[in-house]
């Protein structure tokens, strides 16, 4: 029962933190990253499909994405996705590939950034807190139900309490190295 309770509360600490990546790549940092782009949708053919299904995004140079679509009837698609997206980001296009220049940011907009990022890392860090509070309620049962003695709840409790702050640290760790890449002119 501990060795479940410990492994569920790292599981989902792991996804968090995970997850807390995945968001942070797509934070545009000044510089051009593909992963901006994820999760765009383009509409291709009457349906809603992902821009990697129906282009190739490479970096042109460090503020320049380049979009080369399988399918040159598509660059005026991908153009209106881009647009509606609300990154800010103005595709020009020659009627083969589509060049995404990524403007600087000013110091308002890398604020702005900051917080967003704070608040990514912020809503981590609550993942983590709940995760640990299932695991501990699920610790707490366990003796309860006569499972698990005091010695073992009081032992699980504490694996899991450095357990939580580990992944607490990791999640300030990383935030701050976003905020250093964001800040970064």
């Amino acid at each position: 029962m501990l060795e479940e309770a410990e492994e569920l509360a790292r599981d989902g600490m792991e996804g968090a933190v995970d997850h807390l990546r995945k968001e942070l790549s797509r934070v545009r940092a000044g510089r051009a990253n593909p992963a901006i782009l994820d999760g765009l949708k383009v509409e291709s053919y009457g349906a809603m499909v992902n821009l990697n299904q129906v282009a190739t995004v490479s970096v042109g140079d460090a503020r320049l994405l380049v979009i080369k679509p399988y399918d040159p009837n598509s660059i005026s698609a991908i153009e209106k996705s881009i647009y509606n997206s609300g990154l800010g980001l103005n595709p020009s296009s020659d009627g083969v590939v589509l060049r995404l220049p990524i403007p600087a940011l000013t110091e308002d907009r890398r604020r702005e950034l900051v917080k967003k990022v704070s608040g990514l890392g912020e809503a981590a860090k609550i993942t983590i807190r709940q995760c640990r509070r299932d695991a501990n309620d699920l610790l707490k049962q366990a003796e309860k139900d006569k499972e698990i003695s005091e010695d073992q709840l009081k032992r699980g409790l504490d694996n899991i309490q450095s357990e939580t702050n580990v992944f607490s640290k990791q999640v300030d760790e990383i935030v701050a190295k976003k905020e250093a890449e964001i800040m970064e002119v």
